[in-house]
């Protein structure tokens, strides 16, 4: 991916293709604007006037011993954006085992230890390659944004604590979120690396303004907090029903987070998607960990996909969010779609092409005069 800087330009009147880095992604996308985008982007969806296709993962062995590769890729269309997006991750992945759980982790393969993530901007009026970018800023932020939106529908308005378990990549931008939607005074941190939460810890205290204790115990993180986010790679429970106190928003980024017992303790339930889990296509003889019993998707068995509210339809008001100040409600942000790249990804193309950030490579190296 070409570093960011000035725009490259191939001539007038040339139509054009932006190829943005992970630097201009961030330079273009606050997590306010993010909320802001998906919020009007699901209202879109839950009227239908938007699509969304499920994530497929292709899955092989990777030569690497018990490591898989993953060709993952998802796609959405806003029409009234004029926007398709479809995101394409090619991974390799691992499943190592932490103390009691184990994690689905990608490991960075790709010369210079690095790792493959791409979003491609369509014009849905032209079907012209808009931009290309990597995905690894934009991923963590619409899934922050998701998490925020089911905050701001669904927690205490006079929510002001959060225990959060995890301290990687993807829970800076679920605090980023939580602060953006509600007036927050108090954060409590926990995840199984001392140093590591200690090191998350200054350094989103830094970022938010707000003070982030780190805790030895989940249950430290947990108790008496208005918000509970987990934002883990575990494939395994991380939170359980005895956990629970009046009044709480639980939230999670991924399907197996939540202990069910949890989940059908709370008062109101709402997911991101009805599907229940993506779409596998799997070589002969390969095991993948995530689709064995007792272990991810399999961990939400219980829940009624297709009768569940999804945030879209809480956004717009054709279900019901918090009713009183003691209910329990959760968010599951059981799958992610191709459709938020769409919303987020048009921010990032308009602000970037206003602020002259990235590089412009001739649209036509990318069609073709030949019939597909």
């Amino acid at each position: 991916m070409l570093a960011s800087g000035p725009q490259k330009r191939v001539g007038t009147g040339a139509t054009v293709t932006l190829i943005l880095s992970n630097d201009d992604v961030e330079k273009c996308l606050s997590m306010r604007e993010c909320i802001e985008a998906l919020e009007d982007a699901y209202a879109e969806l839950s009227a239908g006037r938007g699509v969304n296709r499920v994530r497929s993962d292709c899955l092989v062995p990777s030569g690497h011993g018990d490591a898989l590769y993953s060709l993952k890729s998802m796609d959405g269309v806003i029409p009234k954006l004029g926007i398709g997006a479809v995101r394409i991750d090619s991974d390799i992945v691992t499943w190592p085992k932490r103390g009691n759980s184990m994690r689905r982790v990608k490991v960075p393969t790709a010369a210079g230890a690095r790792y493959v993530g791409l979003v491609l901007l369509f014009s849905s009026t032209t079907g012209e390659p808009l931009a290309i970018m990597p995905d690894g800023v934009m991923q963590r932020m619409r899934v922050g944004a998701a998490n925020g939106l089911g905050i701001k529908f669904l927690a205490r308005e006079d929510a002001r604590s959060v225990g959060i378990l995890g301290s990687g990549w993807q829970a800076g931008a679920q605090l980023m979120a939580a602060c953006a939607v509600r007036n927050i005074e108090s954060i409590r941190c926990f995840s199984p690396d001392a140093e590591h939460r200690s090191a998350f810890a200054r350094l989103t205290s830094s970022r938010l303004g707000i003070e982030i204790v780190p805790v030895a115990q989940p249950e430290e993180a947990i108790a008496a907090a208005d918000i509970v986010m987990c934002a883990s790679n575990s494939i395994d429970n991380i939170f359980f029903e005895r956990w629970i106190e009046p009044g709480m928003h639980l939230s999670s980024i991924k399907l197996p987070e939540i202990e069910i017992a949890a989940i059908k303790r709370a008062d109101r339930l709402v997911i991101h998607t009805r599907d229940d889990k993506p779409f596998h296509v799997v070589a002969t003889d390969v095991t993948v960990p995530e689709t064995a019993a007792s272990k991810g998707w399999a961990l939400g068995a219980a829940i009624d996909f297709k009768k569940t509210p999804v945030l879209a339809d809480l956004i717009v008001g054709a279900v019901t969010g918090r009713r009183s100040r003691h209910e329990v409600t959760c968010f599951i942000n059981n799958l992610g779609m191709g459709y938020q790249f769409a919303a987020a990804g048009a921010v990032v193309y308009r602000k970037a092409k206003e602020s002259g950030l990235g590089h412009e490579l001739p649209t036509d190296w990318f069609t073709q005069d030949v019939h597909p």
